[in-house]
């Protein structure tokens, strides 16, 4: 269904004398809320000091576009369950917001891109006043909130306490050339949330220029295709008046048939000019210059500018409008920089208003340009409003859960024979069904339809597949299926399509429901490693924004040998180092891969966790070299080693070089160090599991941070500092700061470049990561 505006009445939803006073006080509040955006931008660049010089920024055009959606958004539709990502540019309009409802204190209107004060773009977790999706990377704010709406479903199906309400995202249409929104669009689990709702912001101007063609019926297509409901919001109450007179067909079809360029030019046309060039040529010229002649200049000036994303009549009918069944999308109209008097120019992104400029704004608005932060006079109508719209969007609290305790030990015997890390997955998160159900109960996996080939099997076999509604599963009597498909609402595997976009989003949201709901989530999202690098932004940022989650990239590495260069990852495992606000392991055994993983679970869902990455292999390792205490104490001893970072795998009497190897290189380490014995040269073997709580250490040790440095002296003790050789099935930078540890010699080996497919000998040749290699940079060393 197509809502077509031209056919609706503006007061649809409410007629006579109480819908003009709303909407007359909409307007007067949509004023000072452009004003506010404004001064923001303009006090934060011309009247803060800047004795640097540096630009500070801001975006008043941009913001000016979305201020009467906004202000009819907040002050109007939005009830407190609702919640809302902000264009990353409309910062300044969403905090004048907050101020006119109490949310923010005045001190802060003068601190736009400070430090300590208010960010560049929203963020859920640095700003002081309340934002609900952090916002900045273009694209994935705006597909934020449909992962929010699948976390909230999920929690309120499971938990309870999530309540209901609408999803929104306030979007650029720039933002819809990002691939991320239509990944997201199509995914398989978005037509079934009717309460996301995305307005376009359809201003038809990117950073540099008028788009020459915006193609708005394709992209309407698009969404429909997609199943989503489009709303198209293109002009205000004026203009349909002035389209139902005599000769307003032919001047509807003029602008509609105009180019954006064309029509951005005439909004920087005076009144005369305007009179001369919009009616055009041919035969329609004459009737449309007979309609327009009538009007004034300021009439005149103003109808061409009536777009529906700036009539706030137009705007409420639209919000009422909304079929909760299916996803929405209303695509808003709108002129950039509305208002203001760069409106309609092609490079007023990032331009600024002159002090002259800002004072005729003040004047126009009913400001006063030296009292700029002024409220509304107690006892006025727009007062009044904001006050009714504060007392309705104040949201309840949630009493915080705490989340539930993870073990750190399962207590299982070492396993013997052989087996892999990615196998380990899938058996200790079975375990924790039946020696830890609590926490089980909090684990929701996540999978871009990898789930069999990432080791999960058992796992969705055992809790199932989360849906809105029970499906049924037809291949239930189907003796030869292995993976049962059961889906329903109190399944705990959410599987999403093959985009690890996607997945990554809805990991951050569901690690964000012990913030917003107070109820803590253990989510854990599995991909193949290659393609953690295509998933990495949209993670980080969901960390940033607060969104604590795991996630496991497997297989890994050249040593997926004869997948090929194609599926083979090099770079991976030092992005966990680089990563803030997450922790990263590649265990080398399957016992370590569990205590890795209970660890990483224990910092979930809590004010002080983290984030966490396990790098896991498919490559057979014999387990008994894991050489695991017997004794108790010993046990936990090795534990607490495996989880901080490292652990002498193997001791010499006399060591004269030491070889850290990480992950599925291990066996090569110990083959090496064999080889070495009986070359004379005694060597220790180092298992590092994290590379990442290594370098906190070691940057511990210098000062520079609060993390503790005890693994330090029991992995690398000085007594027993030699050359050191570090091998890793990835780039070698992420072992070459071990040699600081005790200033000594080393040598990093790893993979450099494009992998081959072949046996996993001759990968390891390839690269120069086999035991042969080894060998020679140890000898290298101690010669």
């Amino acid at each position: 269904m197509v809502l077509d505006p031209e056919l609706r009445a503006i007061g649809g939803n409410g007629t006579g004398r109480a819908r003009a006073e709303e909407l007359a006080v909409l307007e007067a509040v949509g004023r000072r809320v452009l004003w506010l955006s404004t001064a923001i931008i303009d006090h934060a660049n011309r009247v803060r000091p800047n004795p640097s010089g540096l630009k500070v920024g801001g975006h008043q055009a941009s913001s000016a576009s979305m201020s009467s959606i906004m202000t009819a958004l907040w002050f109007h539709a939005l009830t407190a369950e609702d919640r809302v990502s902000v264009k990353p540019h409309a910062s300044p309009v969403l905090h004048a917001i907050n101020y006119l409802l109490g949310e923010l204190d005045e001190s802060y209107l003068t601190t736009l891109r400070a430090f300590g004060g208010l960010q560049s773009y929203p963020s859920r977790a640095k700003d002081p006043d309340p934002v609900d999706y952090s916002t900045g990377s273009v694209g994935i704010g705006a597909t934020a909130p449909l992962w929010g709406a699948l976390a909230r479903r999920y929690v309120e199906g499971h938990f309870g306490g999530a309540g209901r309400g609408r999803q929104y995202s306030l979007l650029g249409d720039a933002e819809l050339d990002e691939g991320a929104i239509w990944e997201a669009v199509q995914d398989p689990m978005v037509p079934s949330l009717g309460e996301a709702v995305w307005v376009v912001d359809l201003n038809r101007q990117s950073l540099d220029r008028v788009v020459p063609g915006i193609a708005a019926d394709r992209l309407q297509g698009m969404f429909a295709a997609a199943g989503w409901q489009v709303i198209i919001l293109k002009y205000g109450h004026t203009l349909r008046e002035l389209f139902a007179r005599p000769g307003g067909e032919a001047l509807h079809a003029r602008i509609d048939a105009m180019d954006n360029p064309e029509y951005q030019r005439l909004l920087r046309c005076s009144a005369d000019e305007l009179r001369e060039r919009l009616p055009g040529t041919g035969s329609t010229a004459g009737p449309i210059a007979d309609l327009i002649a009538p009007l004034d200049d300021a009439s005149l000036l103003a109808a061409l500018r009536n777009l529906g994303g700036h009539d706030i009549g137009a705007l409420l009918d639209a919000f009422d409008s909304v079929d909760d069944t299916r996803p929405t999308v209303i695509f808003a109209y709108t002129v950039k920089g509305y208002g203001l008097p760069t409106e309609g120019h092609p490079q007023n992104h990032s331009s600024l208003l002159t002090a002259g400029q800002m004072k005729t704004l003040a004047d126009r608005l009913g400001t006063d340009p030296d009292r700029p932060w002024a409220a509304f006079a107690g006892g006025s109508p727009e007062a009044a409003m904001c006050a009714a719209a504060a007392v309705r969007l104040r949201r309840p609290g949630h009493p915080s859960r705490q989340a539930p305790a993870v073990p750190a030990d399962l207590a299982r015997p070492a396993p013997t024979g052989s087996g892999n890390t990615q196998q380990a997955l899938g058996r200790v998160l079975l375990d924790l069904t039946r020696r830890a159900p609590e926490a089980a109960a909090r684990i929701v996996t996540v999978s871009p339809d990898v789930s069999s080939t990432t080791n999960l099997g058992g796992w969705l076999n055992k809790v199932g597949v989360w849906s809105p509604t029970e499906r049924p599963n037809w291949f239930a009597d189907d003796a030869e299926t292995i993976l049962h498909w059961r889906e329903r609402p109190t399944g705990q595997h959410v599987e999403l399509g093959i985009a690890e976009t996607n997945l990554v989003g809805l990991l951050g949201e569901l690690g964000a429901t012990w913030s917003r709901w107070g109820q803590p989530l253990l989510p854990i999202g599995v991909v193949y490693d290659p393609f953690v690098n295509r998933a990495l932004e949209p993670w980080s940022f969901g960390i940033y924004a607060g969104g604590q989650s795991i996630l496991v990239g497997t297989p890994s590495g050249v040593t997926l040998a004869p997948e090929g260069g194609a599926h083979q990852s090099i770079t991976t495992p030092s992005l966990g180092i680089e990563q803030p606000g997450c922790v990263t392991y590649e265990p080398a055994f399957a016992i370590d891969t569990e205590w890795c993983l209970l660890a990483a679970l224990g910092n979930l869902g809590r004010p002080d966790g983290s984030s966490a990455y396990l790098r896991l292999s498919t490559r057979p390792v014999d387990q008994s070299a894991a050489d695991v205490p017997g004794d108790p104490a010993a046990r936990e001893r090795r534990r607490r080693q495996v989880t901080a970072g490292a652990y002498r795998l193997r001791r010499h009497e006399s060591p004269v070089v030491t070889l850290a190897a990480m992950g599925a290189l291990v066996p090569e380490a110990l083959a090496a160090a064999d080889r070495l014995a009986v070359l004379g040269h005694g060597a220790d073997v180092v298992c590092v599991t994290s590379p990442d709580l290594l370098f906190r250490a070691l940057q511990a040790r210098r000062g520079l941070s609060q993390d503790p440095s005890w693994i330090l002296d029991q992995a690398f003790p000085a007594d027993r500092a030699t050359p050191l050789v570090t091998v890793v099935d990835g780039h070698p930078h992420t072992l070459a700061f071990l040699g600081t540890v005790q200033n000594t010699p080393i040598t990093s080996l790893g993979v450099t470049r494009f992998g081959q497919s072949g046996s996993i000998e001759d990968v390891h040749r390839y690269h120069g990561i086999d035991t042969d290699s080894i060998v020679t940079a140890a000898l290298d060393l101690v010669d």
